[in-house]
């Protein structure tokens, strides 16, 4: 079930999903403006526009953030099942440039899950121009549940 976000920062309710809950304590994501817009069990849709601050010397988005906008997503998308989960490694390729005032969307979906890992791919796209394509390895931290139990 895909369960649409209602607030761009997600809830912070004790009704709130890992996912959810997981994206209202990342400053570091919404503090670029990203905003966390669908998530349900091992997906997730997340949306950034570029800023001035986010072009490199070559007046293109800067890599760093494309990557960041992915690896939100996967994290989202990893952490909708409930345990911990973080980042074991991740690859993306850069298919298309992005530009200043650009609304990028990235849909993360679970491929795979097994024994405490899992492989998930997230696809970035301007309208429906792909950007770039990226590939996470999640790994649950065992015995975690909330970020309090660490």
């Amino acid at each position: 079930m895909v369960k649409k976000v209602t607030q761009a920062t997600g809830a912070t309710s004790a009704g709130a999903t890992p996912a959810e809950a997981m994206f209202a304590a990342d400053e570091a994501s919404r503090a670029l403006g990203i905003e966390l817009l669908e998530q349900g069990e091992g997906t997730a849709v997340l949306r950034m526009t570029v800023t001035p601050a986010m072009v490199n010397g070559h007046g293109i988005a800067h890599g760093g953030y494309l990557f960041l906008l992915a690896d939100s997503a996967f994290a989202c998308a990893c952490n909708s099942h409930g345990p911990v989960t973080v980042a074991a490694g991740a690859d993306i390729d850069f298919v298309a440039p992005a530009y200043e005032g650009d609304v990028l969307v990235a849909t993360a979906r679970e491929r795979t899950r097994f024994g405490r890992s899992g492989i998930y791919d997230v696809s970035v796209l301007r309208g429906d121009e792909v950007v770039a394509e990226f590939r996470g390895r999640s790994r649950n931290i065992r015995g975690t549940t909330t970020k309090e139990s660490r």
